[in-house]
């Protein structure tokens, strides 16, 4: 790849989506753009570059092609364990013990960069297991975005290997919330409809000019993203969230994550979790 190239490609994707692609990241953009040269069937990535810089209306849509190949999506059920320790333990029992008392009709999460679904589904079951003995008349919903469709189709399937299960521990949780394939699904599974009628899908860029759902949250998760955006764009983003959430909700961030020296209003009350203050009682 080509400097000039490497450069144009950096600065398109910086432009529409904020990630900061560094120099050590030219091996990782040039065999992720393989995939698209062969889905355009472009010879070359000097080619392709040049067919972006056109005016054409297809350049949108291959613009949020190559977004869609740029952005990581690593996940795992389960992922970073101890943030839905907290939320069972800690987060819920209080937020369940002020809902009469500030009448919040329903219980709002929002995973922020689900990926292929892993994360909400997760805090689905989560809520699942612990609002049944804590307030089963309480209803709830989570609201799950990310830049990328692809991913957001897989999310949507909600169907998963066994590997991408094994973290949905114990068995009898596993066996709750999922159907095991058979025939030609074996060794899949896949979340159940009563898991997946609280869970609500959405395409969002983060750092764009559109709106997220409503503000409103008891909680978010923005976890392991903010690390592909440089520091003006990261305090951008910690503050916005911060203005999603309703007074003494929860915002809980990747463990790498650290908002040391972003400009923000929120308390750190875990490692990687930060809290709105409530608002003052009269």
């Amino acid at each position: 790849m080509r400097d000039s190239d490497y450069e144009f490609i950096r600065s398109l994707v910086y432009e529409r989506s904020r990630i900061n692609l560094g120099p050590d990241k030219r091996d990782l953009v040039s065999a992720r753009l393989a995939k698209r040269l062969r889905a355009t069937q472009i010879g070359s990535i000097s080619d392709y570059c040049s067919f972006l810089r056109t005016p054409a209306a297809a350049v949108a849509d291959e613009v949020a092609n190559l977004i869609d190949v740029i952005s990581t999506n690593h996940t795992r059920f389960f992922r970073e364990s101890d943030h839905f320790d907290f939320l069972r333990s800690t987060a819920l029992p209080e937020l369940v013990a002020r809902r009469r008392a500030e009448r919040w009709s329903g219980l709002r999460i929002w995973s922020a960069a689900c990926a292929s679904g892993e994360e909400p589904y997760t805090v689905a079951i989560v809520l699942a297991e612990a609002l049944g003995e804590l307030a089963p008349d309480w209803p709830w919903r989570i609201d799950a975005t990310d830049i990328s469709h692809r991913v957001l189709d897989r999310a949507r399937a909600a169907v998963y290997g066994e590997e991408a299960v094994a973290g949905v521990m114990p068995a009898p949780v596993l066996h709750r919330h999922f159907q095991r394939g058979v025939g030609a699904e074996q060794g899949n599974y896949r979340v159940k409809a009563a898991l997946r009628a609280h869970v609500f899908f959405g395409h969002l860029n983060l750092t764009g000019r559109q709106t997220a759902f409503e503000e409103g949250y008891h909680a978010i998760f923005c976890r392991n993203v903010m690390i592909y955006f440089d520091r003006p764009t990261q305090e951008e983003l910690v503050q916005r969230l911060a203005r999603c959430l309703l007074p003494g909700g929860y915002l809980f961030t990747g463990h790498s994550e650290s908002l040391t020296g972003i400009r923000h209003s929120l308390t750190s009350v875990h490692p990687a979790i930060y809290r709105r203050p409530p608002a003052a009682r009269p």
